[in-house]
């Protein structure tokens, strides 16, 4: 009972003011063009050096680093309320700050922090990730990456898939294999600057949603760096990105809690204008109905991911947990963006009405960092580890 207590005293007058301040944003600097953005896949980059200048790229880096100093329920309002308006924007926004940043923030050493966070969390740069490959998705200590010191450099080989920022990126951490294939021991982390011999980008993926985040191949041939842009040790790689998951995974919950929120949003505001049969179509009980539903399952939604901020924030496991919320939020995104499209009838087919938009968008949050099957994998193991449900 005390947890779920304990999720109603989530927000400070401080939360609240920054999602207030990121709904503002959205509604200025995202909503007149994430069309134009979506239409031709166009990656902002103006746009994020304003959320840097703002402190949205590096919500959880303490302040000695550039960053903002904030936590995770912070965090999560962040990307509910531009995942509300632009849902590619919040997977981009996502993914700097988790993913390349986290990563670098958790475990990296001090010298490694002062060089590379305070960059990123002002949007200087842009920060990529790199752990998939075209035949190693979930799959991945089969990954064929490798990178073999030599002297005091290390040389790395090999191709990641599905990047974010893989072309914008002004520097990836990447994950290869610097031991034996399938061995937990046998993968490290690597920070890689844009701009460092061999490492380039390939394909651009030309995708159903998130237009306006990029996503391509990183390409990295005979590439060479130095023995300190090592993360932590090595061999540690894989287990590294398991944990960077663990929290990317309540970013991914929160997009999709931002994409169920802006469906639900539009349904209700186009409910009440559309008229059919003299009366607005809310008042009918096929309509409403499904207005409910969405409603409650969106309030669900969003106290699995309340809870697993807060367990993240005071330091408590999380695996469980995050990936509860990742799996039932992704999933009750799916379901309002398509009850949105149902909703608007014809119209919700047209690009000239938002629910198209969420409806291709949402569909990415039960794939990516994890698709909800692995999810599945990974609630099961705690609960039968445990042997009991709390």
């Amino acid at each position: 009972m005390h947890a779920i207590v304990e999720t109603f005293h989530f927000d400070t007058e401080q939360s609240l003011m920054i999602r207030d301040m990121v709904k503002d944003f959205a509604q200025k600097e995202i909503h007149p063009h994430m069309m134009e953005w979506d239409e031709n896949q166009i990656f902002p980059k103006d746009l994020f050096k304003k959320m840097g200048d703002l402190g949205l790229l590096g919500v959880l880096v303490p302040e000695e680093f550039g960053g903002a100093g904030l936590g995770y329920c912070e965090y999560m309002h962040v990307i509910v309320e531009i995942a509300r308006v632009c849902g590619g924007i919040g997977l981009s926004v996502a993914a700097h700050n988790s993913l390349c940043t986290g990563h670098i923030l958790a475990f990296g050493n001090d010298t490694q922090k002062r060089r590379w966070l305070p960059k990123l969390s002002t949007g200087e740069w842009i920060g990529a990730w790199g752990l998939t490959e075209a035949n190693t998705g979930s799959d991945a200590m089969r990954m064929n990456t490798t990178a073999v010191l030599n002297g005091e450099e290390y040389v790395i080989n090999g191709t990641k898939n599905w990047i974010t920022h893989g072309k914008s990126g002004d520097v990836a951490v990447v994950m290869a294999r610097t031991g034996e294939k399938k061995s937990a021991n046998g993968i490290s982390a690597f920070v890689i600057e844009k701009g460092t011999p061999g490492f380039s980008h390939g394909k651009k993926e030309n995708k159903l949603g998130m237009r306006a985040s990029e996503t391509t191949e990183l390409i990295l041939d005979n590439v060479r760096i130095p023995k300190d842009h090592l993360l932590g040790v090595e061999g540690e790689g894989f287990k590294q990105a398991m944990k960077v998951l663990d929290g990317g995974r309540i970013s991914i919950a929160s997009l999709a809690l931002g994409i169920a929120k802006g469906a639900l949003d539009a349904a209700i505001k186009y409910s009440k204008e559309r008229h059919q049969f003299g009366q607005p179509i809310a008042n009918f009980q096929g309509i409403s109905f499904k207005l409910a539903d969405l409603a409650t399952e969106i309030e669900a939604a969003e106290l699995l991911v309340r809870k697993a901020a807060n367990l993240k924030n005071s330091h408590q496991p999380v695996t469980k947990i995050s990936a509860m919320a990742k799996y039932y939020a992704s999933e009750v995104a799916v379901k309002a963006a398509t009850e949105a499209v149902q909703i608007f009838g014809g119209y919700g087919y047209t690009k000239d009405f938002p629910a198209e938009k969420f409806y291709r968008d949402a569909k990415l949050c039960t794939i990516g960092e994890g698709t909800s099957e692995i999810q599945k994998i990974v609630i099961s193991r705690e609960v039968l580890k445990e042997g009991k449900v709390v």
